[in-house]
């Protein structure tokens, strides 16, 4: 296929863009986001945080070291679509299997290439995330629109469920293996699969601790049924306050065994403790947002992919603030002052992204030696 063959892309609100095929022919719906991260373009495309989302690159040119399977963050792509200035198609790097195009090609991912990102991330900073159709068999604008209603606002939506595992696993030496017992580790972590990244279970996994991942539905009583040293509560995508199940299975554990929380997990956590949530104007997703932690006063480099966040002022006195985000004074993370439970907004564990972070894996391992 050319990768000249027209394709569109129309916004809800009517902002219509027209440029070229990238990837796979045909149609996708989903909330527009931009990503800022000059690099980690594999990684971003594989990440379950994105499902039901077309992901705009801000950096022009995309897919210069091409595509390795070493990289990925999940089992398949997870996009709905894919935006870009311009594809490279002959990448350079000595790990790269295939081009981006062969690859979203391969995986059946709509996508365009050829218009003006700047434009289109400059639209969604002011008049917020919306929901966009690509096409590249219907150019009618009247059609596409007729289609694009008929797509829910993210608000509301609870996409764990389409994310997650469908059963237990534990991930060893850097893959999902079938659920076994394994006295290697120095501590037993139960990890709640709101569409968990890979790079997450590998850095516990660094840390010493056996990970066991489990579907978003599982009850806490059949987790607590195998005495886990501590529980992790993993990135999503989609509305935390959906989520019912997993703020009651939360609530279930409080207090029972130490708690670490990422991105959809600590909103998760936050309102299985009484805070709220809300859905920000256009999301923070990028490889350098500056984050301050309050207790050392230090500006910690992060990665972030998130589009909602939790409410600052409906923090309980229980829950003391860690992290605030400089850009927009937004919570990044918090701590239980009476239980052991934490958590932070952001992705210490990066991939892609700055390692500034890393230490509150540690201190999730911390936590855990102290309960022992």
């Amino acid at each position: 296929m050319s990768k000249q063959q027209t394709a569109v892309l129309l916004l809800e609100d009517g902002r219509f863009f027209q440029g070229f095929s990238l990837g796979a022919a045909g149609e996708t719906t989903g909330e527009l986001c931009f990503n800022t991260g000059l690099t980690g373009y594999q990684e971003i495309l594989t990440d379950p945080s994105y499902c039901r989302q077309i992901v705009t690159m801000t950096s022009p040119h995309i897919g210069n070291y091409g595509i390795n399977p070493e990289d990925v963050e999940s089992s398949r792509i997870q996009v709905a679509g894919f935006v870009i200035k311009e594809e490279t198609d002959i990448p350079s790097n000595w790990r790269s299997t295939q081009s981006i195009g062969n690859y979203l090609r391969d995986n059946n991912i709509v996508g365009i290439q050829g218009i003006d990102t700047r434009a289109l991330t400059r639209h969604i900073r002011t008049e917020g995330a919306m929901n966009g159709i690509i096409s590249t068999v219907d150019l009618n604008r009247e059609s596409l629109k007729a289609k694009l209603e008929q797509v829910p606002s993210m608000a509301g939506l609870d996409l764990a469920k389409e994310v997650t595992c469908p059963a237990g696993y534990v991930w060893k030496n850097g893959n999902p293996q079938p659920v076994e017992k394994d006295e290697g580790a120095t501590f037993h972590v139960a990890a709640i699969d709101f569409g968990i990244k890979w790079n997450i279970l590998r850095l516990l996994e660094h840390y010493g601790c056996r990970v066991t991942v489990y579907p978003a539905s599982i009850p806490a009583e059949e987790i607590l049924k195998t005495d886990p040293d501590g529980i992790f509560l993993s990135n999503g995508p989609g509305d935390p306050a959906a989520v019912s199940y997993g703020i009651d299975t939360v609530k279930r554990l409080l207090g029972k065994k130490p708690i670490f929380g990422i991105c959809l997990g600590h909103q998760i956590l936050a309102l299985a403790l009484g805070a709220g949530t809300f859905k920000l104007k256009f999301g923070h997703r990028g490889l350098n947002h500056p984050v301050r932690n309050l207790a050392t006063g230090k500006v910690e480099i992060t990665s972030q992919n998130h589009g909602f966040a939790v409410e600052t002022d409906s923090l309980p006195a229980a829950l003391e603030a860690t992290h605030i985000n400089l850009n927009d004074n937004t919570l990044e993370g918090f701590r239980c002052r009476d239980i052991p439970a934490f958590s932070v907004q952001y992705h210490p564990e990066a991939g892609p992204g700055p390692h500034d972070s890393r230490y509150l894996f540690a201190e999730f391992i911390a936590l855990m030696k102290n309960a022992s």
